[in-house]
């Protein structure tokens, strides 16, 4: 898929993906070595956009099993077109006695409706992305199914037989870790751990992901962000929604977060209600835009006040 670490960094550089110098080179082994990517984490801190990155990068298509609790084998695999099977055995009346080859001919591809695993399989020319995301929302049962897939690159079907992979998928098993995964999996997966980013790492995406210009705005943003989550609320704020939250300010034309914007920003920021009380207070609201401001301007600091580099 990527012919050095440098090639997949600058491709996920114009996918707009930021990702660190040892990210990079586990997803650039991941590729090369078709070892599936088992990334967790809190939820809205950049798992999922990886996969659909990776797949922009390497110019090919994404194949998402969006997990929830009861999902079945139909829904990740595929099942038969009982309704073609009845259509086609209504026109061999009267086409011979031969039932067994009739049989055989109804439990085959032409006749099975592929679900997002095994149309990875069957992707031709290029590998396909496999995101199955929120792996930890299935049960023990349900994560065994994926095992032949991630060792053995196929899937046996009951009645179909097994199909082996024209392509070897890219493979992104996502998990906020609601559950804990079991080994088996673990240990067919190289693994990445993300959490939310830093201050600067933040700044950094908001610039390159939104169309927001000011660098005070951007670092401001980055700032709360960061303030927030330190709150420990209910629903901490994702990338994407600070991403919504400067497009926001963009369309508003603010240009500095005050505490008199409290009300205007409270659908934005606060996803339950627990949350929107806790932001209603006024002391509290002030100081999370003073802490704000305090990370931008930590952060934005101009290169004089910084200490001097040290040469090693």
């Amino acid at each position: 898929m990527f012919r050095s670490a440098e090639d997949l960094s600058s491709k996920l550089r114009l996918a707009r993906y930021v990702i660190d110098e040892v990210t990079l080179k586990v997803v650039y082994l991941a590729a090369r070595m078709q070892k599936p990517l088992l990334v967790e984490g809190p939820p809205g801190c950049g798992k999922t956009e990886l996969a659909y990155a990776v797949a922009e990068a390497a110019d090919t298509v994404v194949e998402r099993l969006q997990c929830y609790e009861g999902i079945t084998e139909d829904k990740a695999i595929g099942k038969f077109d009982e309704a073609l099977q009845k259509l086609f055995l209504e026109t061999q009346r009267g086409q011979g006695d031969d039932w067994d080859a009739i049989r055989r001919g109804l439990h085959t591809l032409e006749f099975f409706s592929d679900g997002p695993l095994l149309r990875a399989l069957r992707y031709e020319g290029k590998p396909c992305v496999l995101l199955v995301d929120e792996l930890d929302k299935v049960d023990h049962q349900f994560e065994a199914l994926l095992l032949e897939l991630l060792s053995a690159w196929q899937i046996t079907v009951p009645k179909l037989g097994t199909i082996k992979a024209k392509t070897v998928p890219f493979v992104v098993l996502s998990s906020n870790e609601d559950r804990r995964l079991g080994d088996p999996l673990r240990r067919r997966c190289f693994y990445l751990r993300f959490e939310y980013p830093t201050v600067e790492r933040e700044q950094e995406i908001l610039a390159l992901r939104s169309t927001t210009e000011d660098p005070a705005l951007l670092g401001q943003l980055a700032g709360l962000a960061q303030a927030l989550r330190g709150w420990r609320l209910e629903k901490p704020p994702s990338i994407a929604e600070m991403l919504e939250l400067a497009r926001a300010l963009e369309l508003l034309g603010v240009r500095e977060i005050e505490p008199e914007q409290r009300d205007l920003l409270l659908p934005l920021l606060a996803k339950t209600e627990p949350d929107r009380r806790r932001l209603l207070m006024r002391l509290g609201f002030e100081g999370l835009v003073q802490d704000s401001k305090r990370y931008r301007d930590e952060r934005c600091a101009p290169p004089a006040a910084l200490a001097p580099a040290v040469a090693v």
